[in-house]
């Protein structure tokens, strides 16, 4: 196992990997920038660098800053967390020729699924299902044509994307070279990069993806899906495990095909498998894969009770797996919200200042990984995700009542955070009953208070998750010759809800 591993991050995710290096026995690095010079990562690590200013391209994003500082510490392994250098394969490949282990996968598999036209490529010989798009190197002309030939709507999008930058909806031919344009533009703004390419728009689908583990002994596992639909700008804000439109075959098929398209790089350590599900006839589709620890892994950890930091370090190491599929079997629901510094009564603006009150939830089932602290400087240069709050229930409706219990609980003082809008969300019948898909934030906005809606809507979305909660309990198995024993879906509780809505 390695001895002192640097964690080339900050807020909340190196915070996470630092308490996974503790329980390891293993020393850990921090860097920091200037203006993190007191942050919680920088207060929890061994040792701390800095590494620049506060621009993260000064800072976070300078590679070779990061080798430099990892050699003066002598550690064996650096971890990228997400964001910044996670997906760079340039990164990856520079710590290798520095001898210095990268905890994650190859520079040519990070190379290979980067790219989302060569990723497209790659998986479809394994046989993975692919949305209708166009393929590399073609001109504007040649993607209008394409689209024509695809169908309006289509989206445009970046080759190199990611995080929702590149971005765009053509819903018509007259719009389509505006929208073509502008996804270029900020194509090459954010990924050095302008190359775009059009995919057939699935309207109503359901954002789903499928946590991976590989090691470097052969083996590799699936450890169930991620609902990740709650999305605002294809940014994402909540997520479950499991989904409540995935059933147990849907689960075992969804789970194969994302091993094949992890083994078409020959992948090694975690990654995430992203699909387009559509509910209406059960179809899915590859959208991509991240090639490194998503945000919302705790919600997987959480279900099958797998360490996936302390797993990829483990990888990393060259060790074997502990598991093999017949040993992943979920337990109960996980839910995640991300919590932002932003203003949800304001456009979601970015919001800075002195966090001058914090007060966590705790009790069963609740758990935060969070960056604050009393006192903390929240400056506005880097993602505005400043924890994640995670509940988990023996059945979907216990995680929302919990999640709603911890929401209420969470008090952060001296600045705005996206709180208000989770509370909005747990109180919503639509994603209570689990009928929400891409678009849901798209049809709602948000109301002027933490509560959304009438009373009476609120008791009923209250009465259906009891109801739900009372029906059963539900043990999804991933791995494993075991019968799904589920509670009754939300889809059939339609004609109690009714009578519910009645009786208030």
């Amino acid at each position: 196992m390695f001895k002192k591993v640097l964690v080339a991050n900050r807020g909340e995710i190196a915070v996470r990997v630092l308490r996974a290096c503790e329980e390891r026995g293993i020393a850990a690095v921090a860097v920091f920038s200037e203006v993190d010079r007191s942050a919680l990562h920088v207060r929890y690590a061994d040792e701390a660098y800095c590494i620049g200013p506060a621009p993260s391209r000064e800072s976070y994003l300078c590679g070779d800053k990061i080798i430099d500082v990892a050699r003066k510490a002598g550690v064996d392994a650096i971890h990228p967390g997400y964001g910044f250098l996670a997906e760079n394969a340039g990164f990856a490949a520079a710590c290798a020729d520095a001898g210095i282990t990268f905890i994650g996968p190859s520079p040519e598999a990070i190379e290979k699924m980067g790219d989302k036209i060569s990723a497209r490529e790659t998986v479809a010989r394994r046989g993975v299902p692919l949305v209708p798009g166009t393929g590399p190197g073609l001109h504007d002309e040649e993607l209008a044509a394409a689209a024509e030939q695809i169908g309006f709507p289509v989206m445009i999008k970046a080759s190199a994307g990611g995080g929702g930058k590149g971005m765009r909806v053509a819903d018509s031919r007259e719009k389509f070279a505006g929208l073509l344009a502008s996804a270029r533009r900020e194509a090459a703004s954010a990924f050095g990069n302008d190359e775009v390419y059009v995919e057939k728009l699935i309207p109503n689908a359901r954002h789903i993806e499928i946590q991976v583990l590989a090691d470097h002994h052969g083996n590799i596992i699936h450890l169930g899906e991620r609902e990740c639909s709650i999305q605002r700008r294809h940014q994402k804000l909540i997520e479950e495990s499991p989904s409540v439109a995935v059933e147990e075959t849907l689960r075992q098929e969804m789970g194969r095909v994302a091993i094949a398209a992890a083994t078409s790089v020959n992948y090694v350590n975690a990654g995430t498998v992203e699909f387009l599900f559509d509910s209406r006839d059960n179809r899915y589709y590859f959208l991509e894969m991240n090639t490194r620890l998503q945000v919302e892994h705790p919600v997987t950890e959480l279900v099958t009770g797998v360490d996936l930091v302390k797993e990829q370090i483990a990888i990393a190491a060259g060790r074997r797996m502990r598991y093999e599929q017949a040993d992943i079997k979920t337990n109960g629901w996980a839910i995640e919200c991300r919590i932002t510094a932003e203003d949800p009564f304001n456009s979601f603006m970015p919001s800075a200042g002195t966090v001058v009150y914090l007060q966590e939830p705790t009790g069963p089932g609740v758990r935060v990984e969070s960056s604050l602290y009393r006192g903390m400087e929240l400056n506005l240069y880097y993602d505005p995700m400043v924890a994640k709050l995670v509940a988990w229930g023996e059945t979907r409706a216990e995680a929302i009542l919990r999640m709603r219990r911890a929401l209420h609980e969470y008090r952060i003082g001296g600045i705005k955070t996206s709180i208000p809008f989770h509370q909005e969300i747990m109180d919503s019948t639509e994603f209570i009953w689990g009928t929400f898909d891409t678009g849901f934030l798209d049809r709602r906005r948000m109301s002027r208070s933490p509560k959304s809606g009438s009373d009476a809507e609120q008791m009923v979305a209250v009465a259906t998750a009891l109801l739900a909660h009372e029906e059963g309990r539900q043990a999804v198995h991933i791995g494993g010759n075991h019968e799904p024993v589920r509670a009754s879906s939300p889809w059939k509780q339609a004609g109690r809800l009714r009578a519910v809505r009645g009786r208030l």
